[in-house]
Formats: C-alpha cells, structure tokens, sequence
C-alpha cells in the first residue's frame, strides 16, 4: 500500500463515528476509502491563508483544556477571543466572564445545547475555530469549522480512524484552510533543543528516534467528575493499541523531517494483556463491582516501532495504566550522539560511552538554544501551560496566520500522526503483523520544504 487514497489496503480496526461515540473493536474492518481529494493531489502542502491583522479566535469545550488556551489567546498581541462555545452555557459564560475582566472585548457565548458549537463556526465574528472537546468531537468539529470557511486547530488526537484522517486531508485541500493539530510538545524546551541539535547537524545523519505517552491516570479515568462523560475510560473498553501517540512522536518526526522529505512507511505494534485498570477498580471499588468486572481492551502498555522510507525507525509507547514517572522518552539518536530525556542527557562522538557532564550539557543548551525559546522563553514560564509549551504553540500559530505563513504542522502531520491510532490497533489485533501507511501527501513528501528553525517578530 503506497501511493494515494485509492490504493489503501482495507484492513483497519474501529468503530463508526456514528455509534454512540464509544465503539466496539471486534476485528479489523474494511474502511469505506473513497476518491482523491477535490484536486486529486496534495494541495495543501506549504497551505498559506490570507493574512489577519486580528486574529479572532473562537474556542469549543470549555471544560479542562479549553480554559487554558482562552487565557493564552486573550495575553497575545493581535488576538481576540470572539466566541465560546460550551455544552455547558455556565462554562461558557465563565469565561466570558474571565475574558471581560481582563478589559477586552466581550465574547459572543453559545451553550445549552448539542449542536451550539455550530453556530460559533458559523459566527462571521471567527477566523480560528479551537477544539478543546473529547477525542471522537475533534473530526466532525474541524471539518464542520472549514466548511464554514474557518482555520481550524484541534486538541490532540485530531482524529481516530484513517477515515477521517482522510477527510480532513481533503477538506483542507478544498477549502484551502488549514488544520493543524495542538502538539504542544514539539514546543517543549527539550524538545526544541533537540530539534536545533537536528537542524544543526551536532547529532550526524538521524537513523533512529524514541517517544512515548507514559502517564499514570489510573485514577482520573474512573473519576466520575474527570472527564466528561468518563469518554477517556470509555475509549479504554473498547479499543486497543496505541490511542494517544502524538506527543512523543510528534516532536521525533519533525527532527527526522516526516513528511517533508521522508514518511512513514509501514508499522508493527504490541500490547500487554489489561492488568492495571481492574486491579484499580476492585480495589477502589471492590471485586464484585461493575467497575471490576467490566472487560478493557486498552493493554496496559502498547509498545509501536514505525519505519520511516529513508530507512529510518521510531518506537513509541503508551502506557496510562500502571504506576510510573510521567515521561516522554523523547530519544533521538544520530551518527555521531544521541540525546534522551527525563532527565535530560547528551552524549556526543567520539565521547559517546559516556553522557556529557552538566557543564558540558549546559554549554550545548546556550549555544544551540531555539531561538523561540531564547527570544520568548521567560513570558512563555511565566503564562504556564505545561511548562510554557502551550503558550509558544499558540503564540507561533498566531504569527502564522497574521503574516500567512504555512503552519508548523500541516494538515498531513495532523493526518499521518493521528493515523497510528487506528492503524496501530489494527496491528495488535493481527499480532504485530506490519501495517502499511496511507501517503496523505500523495508523493509530495519527496519535494516538501522541511521545517526550518522557526521564530516569531
């Protein structure tokens, strides 16, 4: 299976959009893969909008992440928040609230209801539509926000099948707007390093990268006030592999230039057996409890090695399961040294049976420093935000579309990395069979510009 959208093998796990938004995973399934995309090519590749003098920002889902990203966007120069939408009109009006005190403009709020989201698409009073919602609203919301002429930027996974990693590929080709997926790690201080490391040639020809989701949450997915709906331990009965991939990998495939002069050809992916969810719910709970007795697909830890075109390869894991350090792994190994982080080590030819001693590390941070970080590092701590990483995604995503520059991540990164969701599930259920990739790009992979080494102002 190489080349475009006709040529995909049928041969992917997972559940209807349609179907409760829960699913069931009982085997691989035929995917319904139709046509190329309006222009039968990858049109959307170097996608530049019309630039904004103000960016008018309207945001969906309220509730644990969408809070955040309303503070961020309002703290930005050139950038209002103009609509919040909620199914929760008082969450709404929260930040409504929130958004008035701060002396700006009053925001447009839409709540109460299951579809209001639509009509903050809709608003003439929207330029970027910013989906904070539960994973299986991601997909219908962006592709909802571009037909109705919006820029769309989703939480992460941006999707969950290879279906609709196809549909916002195409949509964004037809209505040329972008959609780009919030991976905030790959504006991570470690990770921006790394990435100049990259760039910079210190760590050789890449040949091989490490990334992982390794989060105990345990706990906050039976949390009957945690997620809405508990869609997070819902998604956990019903699906296997690898559900949340982006925020080790994502970082690993920009070093590597995924997607801009490599791509992912095919992957193979293993799971444990579920230990760790029932063990927290009989003793949580008790052994008889439905919370016990209930079936989990979700292995405790899923463990995907990709291989890349130009022969390179990437392994990531997920495990939010069992008792461990949160960690990203975030390794990146070259011809002449490897970096790896939690904590963070460098060891550079011809000293590699060794890492760098701390004030040999620190002299390579200041002198390979990400000019994002050097230049907005201090307000990028001090607004928070998982270190200050969301703060710069957003901060670089608007600078973006004030001056019509092509995003960080493209609708093809948003696309390729959500496709390991399904496609590595499909994998665990054939036991670790390989599992070939869709080029979303169709070819254009060979000739995209890579991603440079970024900055704002």
């Amino acid at each position: 299976m190489r080349g475009n959208r006709r040529s995909f093998l049928k041969k992917t796990a997972w559940m209807g959009l349609g179907a409760a938004f829960v699913g069931s995973a009982s085997g691989c399934r035929s995917l319904g893969l139709g046509g190329l995309g309006l222009r039968g090519q990858a049109a959307a590749v170097g996608l530049r909008g019309k630039p904004l003098n103000t960016v008018q920002v309207g945001v969906i889902g309220l509730g644990k992440r969408g809070p955040r990203a309303v503070q961020i966007y309002a703290g930005l120069p050139g950038v209002e928040v103009t609509a919040l939408a909620d199914l929760y009109l008082d969450r709404a009006k929260n930040q409504q609230k929130w958004v008035k005190e701060q002396g700006k403009p009053d925001a447009e709020v839409f709540g109460g209801s299951e579809d209001a989201w639509k009509k903050l698409c809709e608003s003439d009073k929207v330029d970027l539509v910013h989906v904070a919602t539960p994973w299986l609203l991601h997909t219908p919301m962006a592709l909802y926000a571009m037909r109705c002429g919006k820029h769309a930027v989703v939480e992460v996974p941006a999707a969950v099948t290879v279906d609709e990693c196809w549909e916002l590929v195409e949509t964004s080709e037809a209505t040329q707007r972008h959609c780009m997926m919030l991976e905030n790690c790959c504006y991570g201080e470690n990770e921006m390093f790394a990435l100049m490391l990259c760039r910079k040639g210190v760590l050789g020809d890449l040949v091989h990268g490490e990334g992982a989701y390794l989060h105990d949450l345990a706990g906050s997915k039976f949390a009957k006030n945690g997620n809405q709906g508990m869609w997070r331990l819902n998604f956990s009965k019903a699906h296997t592999g690898n559900p949340y991939p982006m925020h080790g990998m994502g970082p690993i495939c920009q070093y590597m230039n995924i997607n801009r002069g490599d791509t992912f050809d095919y992957l193979s992916s293993i799971s444990s057996n579920q230990f760790g969810l029932t063990q927290y719910a009989t003793e949580k709970f008790g052994k008889n409890s439905p919370e016990a007795r209930e079936t989990y697909r979700l292995g405790d830890m899923n463990t995907t090695v990709i291989r890349t075109r130009n022969g390179r390869t990437i392994m990531v894991q997920h495990n939010t399961t069992n008792p461990r350090p949160y960690s990203r792994i975030n390794t990146i190994t070259g011809t002449r040294g490897t970096l790896t982080d939690y904590p963070l080590r460098v060891a550079l030819a011809p000293k590699a049976h060794e890492w760098m001693k701390d004030e040999e590390l620190a002299s390579l941070k200041a002198k390979y420093v990400h000019p994002l970080w050097d230049k907005n590092g201090a307000a990028a701590k001090k607004s928070g935000g998982h270190g200050g990483m969301d703060y710069l995604l957003l901060l670089r995503l608007c600078h973006c579309l004030h001056n019509g520059l092509p995003l960080d991540i493209s609708v093809y990164d948003t696309a390729l990395w959500s496709s390991v969701v399904e496609l590595s599930e499909c994998s665990v259920l054939k036991r670790g069979a390989s599992v070939d990739f869709p080029d979303f790009t169709r070819g254009a992979w060979k000739t995209a510009e890579p991603l440079g080494i970024v900055e704002v102002g």
